[in-house]
């Protein structure tokens, strides 16, 4: 044991003369921070080791896991370098504990890593996991080599520092203070703590050349914050985000234009730009186009407007895209399930909101389309739906004179002697693409106006991001399941959803298994928004629930294992939320402020 305790001391103290070294003469920050990472990994390392060791050597449960805490907050000091610039690693280091299936090859991927290892020391270390317990350990040596191999051999630059820094920010208050890969120790306000105080040791290399509004200070009081406040269900996660994080994404960011430091922009869905997660241009509605060509325009939202309201594109003349997804009910239908285009019986699934359709990765319920123009593509052809023909709607569409007009004013090209059915889907899909609102009254509030919600409402909010769980699935600013802070996948999750409200049988719809035949994708469906969901009635992709009251209850039991369906693959923890009606009723009143104005 003192062995280890004199290396983890001798590897701190190596940290801290490499930071402090910048104070002497002057250094490369890139190259330092480098160096520092490289400890830090061989402080992660000695860590892992020991906790080897312990498990090896039969150690206590409460050794194990305290010494388990330390390993996690010395990979969360590490964390706003690994997670940007080693992601495929980090995926099982500190990934979700489920399987991942990869949709190109169908490849599961088991899960590994902390929250795997926390879910056999946690709530009490079970020796039947031994052999188990030591696989894992051992498993985290390999992406340990990965992080030395690119930290060892890959230049960093000066702009990625500050993208990572400002997105680790974004993780913490989207992920970690929800308890996301935390869930059963609830260590994570500390561990917040970890992971900014990291980022205020790596700017000071940056304020040494030029101050940012006192950077330093803010995040030394953010992390004092959470030091002081770290019991999980009474953390105020409202005021941490307002008052502690946002000035400090706000400095990162004028600190790095007032070092003139030059930026490789590329298209992804969080701005590099934005300041805040609130900003108002935060996101880029274009992040998820098919290409560059594809990019929105007002001559293509006007002829997508008119396209979406037109049923020239069904087969018998008789549906438009309006039909179903009506302006005045969020773009929605009210209806549990609407019926087919001929009128023969029920469409499959419920009708989803389009509004902010254009912020996540994958459509529909199963994520079988990875754009807007496959999802409406897919609607017209759909033999239920619209039971169109492209070829007949586009020979239609040219011979009309005002929408021939409108579609070379749109996508001018010359000799133009057609329409092109890429042309009427892109035309949708940036229609589809402007119905982007983020315009709450929450999102008021956290843009500084501290009158734009009730009491009830920013208790329901910190509820929500905490003891209730749902921001470990809905995730914020955008709560739906595009994963924070990058935005490149969307997750589906298995919660067991009854044939109906009063029903003590699962759903028979097997939603993303009947695209991918993984067993764990049994039921499993898209985390769908929670914003505008009090206007988006009914709910599930049943349309099971008709009330918000009768969602929260159905989650406050704990899902379909709660109720007592019998559901293996469950990724819901089917443990009660133990939720007072007090919580419940303002958990509702949260997701009300969620609605578009």
């Amino acid at each position: 044991m003192r062995k280890y305790i004199f290396l983890s001391i001798l590897l701190i103290a190596i940290a801290g003369c490499t930071f402090f070294s910048c104070k002497q003469k002057p250094v490369v920050p890139e190259k330092a921070i480098t160096k520092t990472l490289l400890v830090q990994v061989d402080s992660f390392i000695l860590l892992k080791n020991k906790l080897i060791d312990d498990v090896t050597g039969n150690a206590p449960t409460t050794e194990l896991q305290q010494l388990f805490l330390q390993t996690r907050i010395a990979y969360k000091r590490m964390e706003w370098a690994t997670e940007y610039f080693v992601p495929v690693a980090s995926r099982f280091v500190n990934g979700p504990p489920v399987p991942e299936v990869e949709a190109l090859d169908n490849q599961v991927y088991e899960p590994a890593g902390l929250q795997v290892i926390e879910g056999m020391l946690y709530p009490k270390y079970d020796t039947a996991q031994k052999k188990e317990l030591l696989r894992q350990l051992s498993l985290l040596q390999k992406r340990c080599d990965n992080y030395k191999s690119y930290f060892g051999n890959v230049a960093i630059f000066n702009w990625q520092v500050f993208d990572a820094a400002k997105l680790e920010v974004f993780r913490i208050i989207t992920l970690g203070i929800t308890g996301f890969d935390d869930p059963l120790s609830q260590k994570s306000i500390a561990e917040c703590g970890a992971a900014l105080a990291s980022i205020g040791d790596v700017m000071k290399y940056y304020e040494d050349e030029k101050g940012a509004a006192n950077l330093a200070e803010k995040i030394d009081v953010a992390v004092a914050y959470l030091d002081n406040d770290t019991i999980f269900n009474t953390f105020n996660r409202a005021i941490f985000i307002t008052d502690y994080s946002h000035p400090i994404t706000i400095g990162l960011s004028n600190l790095e234009e007032q070092l003139k430091i030059p930026v490789t922009k590329y298209n992804r869905l969080l701005n590099q730009d934005a300041k805040t997660l609130f900003d108002t241009n935060a996101f880029n509605a274009n992040a998820y186009v098919p290409d560059q060509w594809a990019f929105t325009n007002d001559k293509k939202i006007v002829l997508g407007k008119a396209l979406f309201s037109d049923a020239i594109l069904s087969g018998g003349g008789g549906r438009s895209c309006q039909s179903c997804h009506k302006p005045e009910l969020a773009f929605t239908d009210g209806l549990a399930k609407n019926v087919t285009v001929n009128g023969n019986g029920l469409l499959r699934r419920n009708t989803p909101t389009l509004l902010n359709a254009a912020l996540q990765p994958a459509q529909f319920y199963d994520l079988r389309a990875s754009t807007l123009e496959d999802q409406s593509l897919s609607v017209v052809q759909n033999k239920d739906e619209m039971h169109g023909n492209m070829k007949v709607a586009v020979n239609k569409l040219w011979r009309d004179n005002t929408y021939r007009k409108m579609f070379s004013e749109a996508f001018p090209r010359a000799n133009r002697e057609g329409i092109d059915t890429l042309e009427v889907m892109n035309a949708i899909g940036c229609y589809v693409r402007s119905l982007v609102a983020l315009n709450s009254r929450f999102d008021e509030y956290m843009r500084g106006n501290k009158n734009a919600m009730t009491a009830a409402e920013i208790n329901g909010f910190n509820l929500f991001m905490g003891k209730a769980k749902c921001g470990t699935c809905h995730y914020m600013p955008l709560f739906n399941g595009a994963f924070p802070p990058r935005f490149m996948k969307i997750e589906t999750e298995v919660i067991g959803v009854p044939q109906s409200l009063t029903s003590n049988i699962i759903d028979s719809d097997m939603g993303r298994y009947n695209i991918l035949q993984s067993p764990s994708l049994k039921h499993a469906f898209k985390t769908t928004t929670v914003r505008n969901a009090a206007r988006t009635a009914p709910y599930m992709h049943n349309g099971a629930f008709t009330t918000l009251e009768q969602v929260v209850d159905f989650y406050n039991k704990g899902g379909g294992n709660g109720l007592g369906l019998k559901i293996d693959n469950q990724t819901l923890p089917f443990d009660k939320l133990e939720l007072t009606t007090v919580e419940s009723n303002e958990l509702v009143a949260f997701i009300k402020s969620l609605d578009s104005k």
